[in-house]
C-alpha cells in the first residue's frame, strides 16, 4: 500500500500497559468511527507496514487504546511510539452535498459566481486556523479561506468547487 492511496489517521502517542498496549491520537472529530478497527498501517521508515488489532477502544475522546496483534510487551511497544497511522482511503465514508475531505478536491476547477473558472485547486492548506484553497490560475496562487458561507457547491460529477467569494478577495490576486 503507497501511502498516496492512503489517509492519515493520527499517530501513536504512548504506551497504555505493560502488555504492549498503546494509545494513538486520532486526527478525525469523530473518533468513534474507528473502534471496530481490524487492521491498521504503521509508518516506518517511510514504509507503510499492517499491523493487526486484537483489541481497541476508545480512552479520553480523542485516543485509541489499540492492543495490536504479536505486540505483547513494553519494549515492542516502544519501537511504535511516534508512529503514524494510516487507512485506505476506500475506509472513508463517502461525503455528500458540501461536505468533503480535502484530498477528494484536489485537481477540482474552481468556479466563482461571480467571475466564472478561476482556476484549479492544486493543494490546501490547512497549517493555519483557517484551512485555504490553494488555486492555480496561470502560475498566479489564489488563496481562498475554506468558509462555509463561501462553498455554494461541490459539484463531483464536474469536477468542479463552486463559489461565492466577496467582491476584492479574488480580484486582489488577478488584478496584480
Amino acid at each position: 500500500m503507497r501511502k498516496e492511496e492512503c489517509f492519515y489517521l493520527g499517530k501513536i502517542a504512548k504506551k497504555f500497559s505493560f502488555k504492549g498496549e498503546v494509545l494513538a491520537y486520532l486526527d478525525t472529530d469523530e473518533p468513534e468511527m474507528y473502534e471496530e478497527l481490524e487492521s491498521v498501517f504503521v509508518e516506518f521508515n517511510n514504509n507503510l507496514v499492517p499491523f493487526f488489532i486484537e483489541s481497541c477502544s476508545l480512552h479520553k475522546n480523542d485516543f485509541l487504546r489499540i492492543r495490536f496483534e504479536d505486540v505483547a510487551s513494553e519494549e515492542e511497544a516502544d519501537k511504535l511510539l511516534g508512529c503514524a497511522l494510516y487507512l485506505p482511503l476506500s475506509a472513508l465514508p463517502k461525503l455528500e452535498g458540501n461536505k468533503f475531505y480535502f484530498h477528494e478536491v484536489i485537481g477540482f476547477d474552481v468556479e466563482d459566481t461571480r467571475l466564472g473558472i478561476i482556476g484549479k485547486i492544486v493543494s490546501i492548506n490547512d497549517s493555519s486556523a483557517q484551512p485555504l484553497f490553494e488555486i492555480e490560475n496561470n502560475g498566479i496562487e489564489i488563496l481562498v479561506p475554506m468558509i462555509d458561507d463561501f462553498i455554494v457547491a461541490i459539484d463531483r460529477p464536474n469536477k468542479k468547487v463552486i463559489l461565492n467569494t466577496p467582491e476584492g478577495l479574488v480580484d486582489l490576486y488577478l488584478n496584480n
